[in-house]
């Protein structure tokens, strides 16, 4: 336990904080998972506004953005909902020792 004013002032912040980081963190979890129903389910419309929606919260989680919206676009191609990995290895050339 703190035992200073400052300490215990501090203790009750990081409380608050970490409640309100809970929530969010929530939140925003449940949004990536209404965006990845609705792509699954072949919604597109419904997947770009959930992604509208997801991406308010996640201003600051630019990968989590960036990969909703890849396979958002994926869906609305037609084509696979999860884009293919890339990897370093990719597009080098190996040769064989002979």
């Amino acid at each position: 336990m703190p035992h200073s004013a400052s300490a215990k002032k501090r203790h009750k912040q990081n409380l608050r904080n970490r409640e309100r980081n809970r929530a969010a963190k929530s939140e925003l979890k449940s949004q990536v998972r209404k965006v990845l129903t609705a792509i699954e389910a072949g919604d597109v419309a419904q997947a770009s506004e959930a992604l509208r929606t997801a991406a308010q919260k996640a201003d600051k989680a630019a990968r989590i953005k960036s990969r909703l919206s890849a396979r958002l676009k994926a869906a609305a191609q037609g084509g696979a909902a999860k884009p293919a990995k890339t990897t370093a290895a990719k597009g080098r050339k190996t040769s064989a020792k002979q």
